[in-house]
């Protein structure tokens, strides 16, 4: 049974949603190689494989250390199904690298719950977010969580100041290697992309099947998580309102984004794996979870192969 082999996450689970992983981003970044590549190309690869599977990682820290889900392997394998049924995700450096410096932060925003440390936080958290910007400008809205957090754990003043400190600093830092390294500013309009609102590409059914399964998954689950905030204690459902606002706000940065072909989408993952991971930790509808759990598998195989 898939629930039971998921169910708890050990060595072998990860090895095999790593593999399933790694498999399908090297299909996805075949296709670009069949002129022939060089040597450098393929290390470049190989290295945001690498950061994708940190992601993957960090994930799963987050989720255990900080109890928003249970022991099992469901976030992670939820989040690299969601990753692997869109190729898009898979050939965009960008959005991963921006997704991994966002995974960073929001670890460091979740820890002011212990209101240890709590500029030193709020700074790194910034600072992440920052240099997710450089990557995907439209993950700046994350900053909206970073201000959550303050108004949540840590609401004095010289906090709120902090945030601005942080972000000056990476623009600093961006100034300077642009003029020692290109001998150029950077710019605003270096920075900015332009938002796009055209979803005519949603209707291409590599993207329109995994879209609609998700958002399917999503509307089932998310009542099951506002009954575990209902039930959880006070110093945890704070915690878990965040995963829920970082849920609003990655649907926020998929809609301003400037590209429309799925890749967008990366930051709605994470919190949507802890979201339909708590369902799925759950003891009730086991058969259920079974047809769900083994769609969501068969899903990235019928997109790849058959769509």
């Amino acid at each position: 049974m898939l629930t039971s082999f998921f169910n708890k996450s050990k060595p072998l689970n990860l090895s095999v949603i790593i593999l399933l992983l790694c498999v399908f981003y090297f299909g996805a970044n075949f296709t670009s190689w069949e002129e022939g590549f060089d040597l450098l190309e393929l290390f470049q690869k190989i290295g945001v494989l690498l950061l994708l599977v940190l992601s993957l990682l960090v994930l799963n820290f987050i989720a255990k250390k900080n109890e928003l889900t249970k022991r099992s392997a469901y976030k992670t394998l939820l989040f690299a199904l969601f990753c692997i049924s869109f190729s898009s995700v898979l050939k965009n450096e960008s959005v991963i690298i921006s997704n991994l410096c966002v995974l960073f932060a929001m670890r460091r925003i979740i820890s002011l719950k212990s209101h240890k440390f709590i500029q030193k936080k709020i700074f790194d958290a910034t600072f992440w977010i920052s240099i997710a910007t450089l990557y995907h400008f439209w993950s700046a809205l994350f900053f909206l969580i970073v201000f959550f957090a303050i108004l949540n754990f840590a609401s004095n003043f010289k906090n709120w100041l902090v945030p601005i400190v942080a972000f000056a600093a990476v623009v600093s830092l961006t100034i300077c290697f642009h003029l020692v390294a290109y001998d150029q500013f950077y710019t605003f309009s270096d920075w900015y992309q332009e938002s796009n609102f055209d979803f005519s590409r949603y209707g291409d059914l590599k993207l329109l099947i995994p879209l609609s399964v998700i958002l399917a998954l999503l509307i089932w689950t998310l009542f099951q998580f506002f009954s575990t905030i209902q039930k959880a204690s006070i110093n945890r459902r704070p915690v878990l309102g965040m995963i829920f606002f970082s849920l609003l706000v990655a649907a926020g940065v998929a809609l301003f984004s400037p590209t429309k072909n799925g890749a967008e989408l990366i930051f709605f993952f994470v919190p949507l794996s802890i979201i339909s991971s708590n369902y799925f930790d759950g003891k009730s509808d086991k058969i259920l979870k079974e047809i769900i759990l083994a769609t969501l598998l068969i899903m990235p195989f019928v997109v790849a192969f058959f769509v």
